[in-house]
């Protein structure tokens, strides 16, 4: 809103079924040709077309999403948003994110309520803690913010912590990434979407993508349910329906698709300030600003494009929180929700061209696709607007399975998203 309103006004709208607020962005129908196309309302498609009219004044550019803005997975997650990774490449890649996070409310003019609370990888054994040294070592050479913690300095960030030596998963230690934290799901979309059609950007929902014009094996636009719209370059960025589109322009991605749930508990008194990861059951929680304890743990180990969860995940997920936080065992699950996640073999993003010049990659963040928005949609520009790899994308091409230069980050990937 451009302005301020009081509560009056507020109750006003209400009671006028809110006819009265301005739309933050248009809702144009699409034009015949664009300079360039994305595919997926997301964070990442969103954060591309921003960045392309911003860094590159590429500004004739449309966003195409098959239902309405963010509500894929960037509406479908748990918000932590970290760099705790272990290989240089993925370090790069998702530090930029993080630091592009760190000053987007700043940039976009859109308060995305970015907390930096810090995550905690709780360690239960001297063979986790092992595992802990090494990624501590490993985020500091890279250039990462990484401390090792003992049990009393794990004792001092999550004090509502089982700390029993006799518990199932007694606390040993764990690294500490200060500035790792949470963000806003659905502000980080908007933001960008407002900043983005403000640029000059089309974003249209609705509007599905059924197949891809190619002519002389080059990729010149898409055919949609509102018709052909022609394009000199187009971005895929439509998570778990990347491969299915990508069939459609006649290659294969080597990509399964599973589902990834959470729950959020009552609201109750703050109890936790920052994000706690449990390694020896792969449950990770944290509190909102409302008081909610949001929480998950792992993928479902089912391949599926189903939206919903199953109760052996949702009893092995409380388990694990449970055991780690007995005090919350008599607080009521509010709700649960899943989202449907792109992996690929080596639990790293897919960035680059496809197969099929003209079409760019952005998929496969598998259960990381939250927390590097900024740098997907960063790094996904620069290839539209250049035609060529910038150097941190360039490691996550396709080709590196030909090559065997696999990034495998399945351990710092597959949980705490």
């Amino acid at each position: 809103m451009s302005k301020r309103y009081s509560a009056l006004a507020l109750a006003v709208e209400g009671l006028r079924g809110h006819s009265g607020w301005r739309p933050v962005w248009r809702c144009p129908r699409p034009q015949p040709a664009y300079d360039a196309v994305i595919i997926g309302g997301g964070g990442h498609g969103l954060a591309a077309a921003y960045y392309l009219a911003k860094l590159h004044g590429v500004r004739r550019v449309a966003v195409l999403e098959k239902g309405w803005l963010g509500g894929g997975n960037t509406g479908r997650n748990t918000t932590v948003v970290r760099s705790n990774y272990f290989y240089p490449e993925s370090v790069a890649l998702y530090d930029l994110a993080l630091r592009l996070y760190e000053g987007l409310s700043r940039d976009l003019n859109y308060n995305i309520m970015l907390s930096q609370r810090g995550i905690i990888n709780v360690a239960h054994s001297d063979a986790e803690m092992e595992i802990c040294a090494r990624l501590a070592n490993a985020m500091q050479i890279n250039g990462v913010d990484a401390e090792l913690f003992g049990p009393e300095q794990v004792r001092r960030v999550a004090p509502a912590m089982n700390f029993d030596p006799q518990a199932r998963y007694p606390v040993f230690g764990g690294v500490w990434h200060k500035r790792g934290g949470t963000a806003r799901h659905d502000g980080v979309a908007w933001g960008y979407a407002r900043a983005a059609d403000a640029l000059g950007v089309d974003i249209i929902q609705n509007c599905a993508v059924e197949d891809f014009l190619i002519e002389g094996g080059v990729c010149k636009g898409v055919i949609t349910a509102e018709g052909t719209i022609r394009a000199e370059r187009v971005g895929l960025a439509a998570a778990s329906h990347s491969a299915t589109l990508a069939a459609k322009a006649g290659f294969e991605l080597p990509m399964r698709v599973f589902t990834l749930q959470a729950m959020v508990s009552e609201p109750v008194k703050p109890v936790l300030d920052t994000v706690v990861l449990t390694l020896g059951t792969g449950t990770y929680v944290s509190q909102s600003d409302k008081g909610e304890c949001v929480f998950g743990g792992g993928i479902d180990r089912v391949t599926s494009f189903a939206q919903r969860g199953n109760p052996p995940v949702h009893e092995f997920v409380v388990a694990g929180l449970l055991d780690a936080f007995p005090g919350l065992g008599q607080l009521k699950l509010m709700r649960q929700w899943a989202g449907i996640v792109d992996v690929v073999p080596d639990s790293s993003p897919l960035i680059g061209p496809s197969p099929v010049p003209g079409l760019f990659l952005d998929c496969g963040w598998g259960t990381g696709g939250f927390k590097a928005i900024p740098a997907g949609g960063w790094l996904l520009a620069h290839l539209i607007a250049k035609g060529e790899h910038h150097p941190i994308s360039r490691p996550f091409d396709l080709d590196r399975f030909a090559r065997g230069a696999l990034i495998d980050e399945a351990a710092g990937s597959g949980i705490a998203h």
